[in-house]
């Protein structure tokens, strides 16, 4: 199946025909829906915050930041912006030259609000000799949406985000990139001042970071009285997975090369394994808001911190017990307990257990990862949400789900993924070090059952693409998980280039 040639792309990817062999396997087989109990819920499965629960737990956050301990801010921030402007690569591509439908009408007329509009007219008039004014009342728009994505201009269709203007500020605008700056010194800098951030970005885009990272990360320090440490990765080409014609052998280009596709964000899980801290906070590079609004943004977050703190604390008085070896009949009930209540971690088997058994079952399920995510109300945005789900062990807990997982021709399944009531903003903090500080091997923790597969193209053909178990999803699927219901205010995505167009996003 493979060539000489093959084996030494193989060779120089880091990929062995063993990890390849699987995933055509996996082409020929897919992937099983997982089993669902039901959709989490503030009834079961989703921690209610109360305003003294709140209190309570911002200051047991606080507390643990003055505590000799290590947080880092964790972004993925590796992906180009090109979807962000669809619309309006469209709009470049069409007949027409006026915006016509609704989106370019909204895009045209808000203009002014965007963060970016003076850029944007600056390099209107370097490159056209004219502002935007001049070229709008001449009925240029394409010179406009052309000077703001294409490389003559700001390039903004294949930027990342993170490089992306995004709002004003009171010292003018910022991008992207430095809202997480802003952010990690408000909710999660340690009691010695220091901030720590990790972000994951392309190889192409890694020297515009560095060099946004050197113009600004002075001024940040300063504002705040905060020394960053500042670091970055990149999706590692090991992560690739193969692509697929469409009888499950490997596809090959028109020169009869393999084929491989990037393996999604759940190749990241490599990447934050090689993170060292205590507390790992993961949050999307989009979803930003400017620094008068805020407030909520880092309320939720420490809220979230404070549970994973108490809920560790918890976890490591017990795994200290166990470990003992003594214990009573009513404490190993009350560890029960707590992972039923609290862990929201049920298996039905666990009545047929003694003393000895019950033991090992727990101290296997409180010896792992532990992660608290916020999860929002629905309001229709696309993506997955929070359910009770099956694991291989027949254990039931909290997992984060996308469509793709749930049985389409199966109608309870179909009902509680509609039914829904929250949804995934992508808004995580993680514990990834056991009772005596060593770090958890995160790759031991991924459920390698939950890819996903796809149909793709290239070069007219078409190919089937496999994606990794999701970061949020399969990739964390042997968690401790527990989801708390966080205000809607902290999810505010920039999909389009028009949401930077709503109140949240606008100084």
């Amino acid at each position: 199946m493979f060539t000489q040639q093959d084996l030494e792309v193989l060779a120089k990817r880091g990929i062995s025909v063993e990890k390849v062999e699987e995933q055509l396997k996996c082409f020929e087989t897919g992937f099983p829906y997982l089993k669902l109990k039901s959709a989490a819920s503030t009834d079961y499965g989703i921690l209610s915050v109360d305003e003294d629960s709140i209190r309570y737990y911002q200051d047991l956050w606080q507390k643990y930041l003055q505590a000799d301990k290590s947080v880092l801010k964790f972004v993925p921030a590796s992906g180009a912006a090109s979807r962000m402007f669809k619309n309006l690569f469209e709009f470049l591509d069409a007949e027409y030259s006026e915006p016509t439908n609704d989106f370019e009408k909204k895009f045209f007329a808000g203009l002014k609000d965007f963060a970016f509009y003076p850029e944007l007219d600056a390099v209107c008039q370097q490159n056209e000799g004219k502002n935007i004014d001049a070229l709008i009342a001449e009925g240029n728009y394409k010179a406009v949406v052309s000077n703001l994505l294409l490389e003559k201009g700001l390039n903004y269709g294949q930027l990342p985000k993170g490089l992306l203007t995004f709002h004003r500020s009171q010292a003018g605008v910022r991008k992207a990139f430095e809202e997480h700056l802003e952010e990690g010194a408000i909710y999660a800098a340690n009691g010695k001042g220091e901030v720590n951030l990790h972000f994951t970005v392309s190889p192409d885009h890694l020297p515009l970071f560095e060099a946004l990272v050197a113009e600004k990360k002075a001024a940040y320090e300063q504002r705040y009285g905060v020394v960053y440490n500042i670091s970055f990765s990149v999706q590692k080409a090991s992560t690739d997975t193969i692509a697929a014609a469409m009888d499950n052998t490997p596809f090959r280009d028109e020169k009869g090369n393999l084929v491989f596709r990037p393996g999604g964000h759940g190749a990241l899980i490599e990447n934050l394994n090689e993170q060292d801290a205590d507390v790992i906070f993961i949050k999307n590079i989009d979803n930003v808001v400017p620094e008068k609004k805020k407030s909520v943004t880092v309320t939720y977050k420490q809220v979230i911190g404070g549970v994973l703190v108490s809920l560790q604390q918890k976890i490591f008085s017990y795994l200290q017990l166990l470990e003992g070896g003594k214990y009573t009949h009513e404490q190993l009930l009350d560890m029960l307990y707590f992972t039923q209540k609290n862990l929201f971690v049920k298996n039905p088997e666990v009545k047929q257990l003694d003393d000895t058994e019950l033991a090992l079952y727990l101290k296997k399920k409180f010896n792992r990862p532990l992660r608290v995510c916020g999860m929002v109300k629905n309001v229709g945005e696309p993506g997955g949400g929070p359910f009770i789900a099956q694991n291989a062990d027949g254990t039931y807990q909290d997992q984060i789900l996308e469509s793709s997982q749930i049985d389409s021709n199966n109608p309870e399944s179909v009902a509680m993924f509609k039914e829904g009531t929250h949804f995934n903003p992508v808004d995580l903090v993680c514990a990834t070090r056991d009772r005596f500080g060593k770090p958890y091997d995160l790759l031991k923790f991924v459920d390698p059952r939950t890819g996903f597969i796809s149909q793709k193209s290239k070069g007219g053909k078409e190919l089937k693409a496999l994606e990794l178990p999701g970061l949020w999803n399969g990739a964390m699927s042997d968690w401790n998980t527990v989801f708390v219901d966080v205000d809607i205010l902290t999810f505010n995505p920039v999909k389009t280039v028009n949401d930077l167009l709503r109140p949240m996003h606008q100084f």
